[in-house]
């Protein structure tokens, strides 16, 4: 069982909160959101494990079971091309849980006209294999999101 933490601290809303289809829909895979608070913060990883997919408003840790986690930050935040974000890791390296992965402003993603809620994603699992999913209520940062089996 690999349990995901909260890659930051804010409010979990649950995915179908989430104001993008593809996630709120789950086509990505299950898992839940945070209505990140507004400051500056950094994003940790929420598992053990490796950077395989690294970009300024998303990256994916892979576990050693295989449970590939990815974090959003914001909603087309991907249109902001990198302008507020900063990587403190690289693609390829090995992180562990509650590691800073990229330091990032929620408040300065707003004010440019995204969403700052941030997707945490069981990529390639189903819906039934997760249990205990944060939907509401605080979270802090390295709290648990959800179990995965």
């Amino acid at each position: 069982m690999t349990v995901v933490t909260s890659p930051l601290a804010g409010r979990a809303i649950g995915l179908a909160a989430v104001p993008d289809p593809v996630f709120s829909g789950a086509m990505v895979g299950p898992g839940t959101a945070i209505d990140p608070v507004r400051e500056p913060s950094e994003a940790v990883s929420p598992v053990d494990g490796v950077i395989v997919s690294m970009h300024p408003h998303a990256f994916v840790v892979v576990d050693a079971e295989g449970h590939g986690v990815l974090t959003h930050l914001g909603i087309d935040t991907v249109q902001l091309n990198g302008e507020g974000f900063e990587l403190l890791v690289s693609k390829g390296d090995t992180v562990t849980r509650g590691q800073a992965v990229v330091r990032w402003d929620p408040a300065a993603v707003e004010a440019a006209g995204k969403s700052p809620i941030c997707p945490v994603v069981a990529l390639e699992a189903t819906a039934d294999s997760l249990s205990d999913v944060a939907e509401d209520g605080h979270v802090a940062t390295g709290d648990s999101l959800f179990g995965w089996s």
